[in-house]
């Protein structure tokens, strides 16, 4: 049989190494220049300088931005189920209240409607996810923010260079959360990117990522140890060198999917959105992790499953929406599966993909 094509793959070339060496050569390998200057090419590069600041993981990010953002008990903040558990975990962390509301079946990002109909005295904000590289409605989302006069946050783990009639991911909410893990379209190791709409946001999470204090043992609040290294932020700044690049392989990949696919529901892109794939998701309505086994077993073609149980069905989260019923988040994660899309494919491998899937469609019809 073929070698397996994995459904993620981690990129580090041999300047990532380089990298890393000299970081470790130079006896600074704590919080110092390389995550400062991370910070500010990574601002370059994806929200016009907007306010960057380093933190050692995307859902320190989330839970930084949110506590910066005034959030805390008593407070309900409205987000997706659909979506990994960091995105409802970081509002409860922050003491909050995470209310779960429904997705659009095309996008997988929250419904506008859905989400006015859960404002309530005590919301204080939205927190939109921008799934798989596709970003959120933020027009519609801003618009109905402003109206409520409450505020509006983004978790733009996955979607790095992603935008919105011509605006960057990023740059709609009071904050928002870049993720940099492995598997994400750029990695440092492990970390996170926190861009701030405004000079106290950044303050606060600055403060809150190194114990409290902007100067040594000045602690001025309660924080945590969240603080990016410099090892990391090496890595980090060699990927943005490249990260454009793979993005256009990204896309390039998913018009070849696009075009060659039968019998599964490709991903549709929003008018005057730019989608970065980070995941190339598709719909199976018959049987979906039969499809997913065959896939594997029958072709060695690698398929992820994101996320077969929505947040608030999670034993952690569920608590907090007792008897919710989110009929078009429950049916995604039943049908949905992502297809290899990352920048190491092949010609033939993309080849393979698609006549695997077709082939397994085809079986099954």
């Amino acid at each position: 049989m073929s070698e397996f094509i994995p459904p993620a793959k981690p990129i580090i070339g041999d300047e990532e190494r380089h990298a890393v060496d000299r970081v470790l050569r130079s006896g600074m390998v704590a919080q110092g220049p390389e995550v400062a200057a991370f910070e500010q090419e990574f601002a370059d590069h994806f929200v016009g300088g907007r306010t960057t600041v380093a933190v050692n993981s995307g859902t320190s990010g989330l839970h930084l931005g949110l506590l910066a953002a005034g959030v805390g008990p008593g407070d309900e903040v409205i987000v997706p189920s659909f979506t990994f558990a960091a995105t409802g975990n970081s509002v409860a962390l922050a003491g909050a209240v995470p209310v779960f509301v429904d997705i659009e079946p095309d996008t997988f990002t929250l419904d506008p409607a859905a989400v006015e109909k859960a404002i309530t005295d005590k919301t204080k904000g939205i927190l939109a996810v921008h799934l798989y590289g596709h970003p959120a409605r933020m027009r519609e989302l801003g618009k109905i923010a402003r109206q409520h006069g409450i505020a509006l946050y983004e978790d733009a783990a996955q979607a790095h260079g992603a935008a919105l009639d011509g605006s960057p991911v990023g740059t709609f909410g009071d904050f928002a959360m870049f993720s940099l893990y492995p598997t994400k379209n750029m990695t440092s190791g492990e970390g996170g990117m926190v861009t701030a709409g405004s000079p106290e946001i950044a303050r606060m999470v600055r403060l809150l990522r190194n114990q409290g204090m902007e100067r040594q043992y000045e602690n001025e609040v309660v924080g945590f140890n969240a603080r990016m290294t410099d090892i990391h932020a090496a890595i980090g700044r060699v990927q943005l060198t490249k990260v454009d690049a793979w993005t256009t392989t990204r896309q390039r990949n998913a018009a070849f999917l696009d075009a060659h696919l039968e019998g599964v529901v490709v991903p549709p892109v929003a008018d005057g959105a730019v989608h970065v794939y980070h995941q190339y998701t598709i719909r199976v309505a018959d049987d979906r992790d039969g499809f997913v086994q065959a896939l594997k077993d029958e072709h060695n073609v690698g398929a992820g499953v994101y996320y077969p149980i929505p947040n608030h069905c999670l034993p952690s989260l569920a608590p907090y929406a007792p008897g919710l019923d989110l009929p078009e988040t429950e049916r995604a994660a039943r049908e949905v599966a992502s297809l290899p899309v990352h920048p190491s494919l092949s010609a033939a491998d993309l080849d393979r993909i698609v006549a695997a899937v077709n082939a397994v469609v085809g079986a099954g019809a």
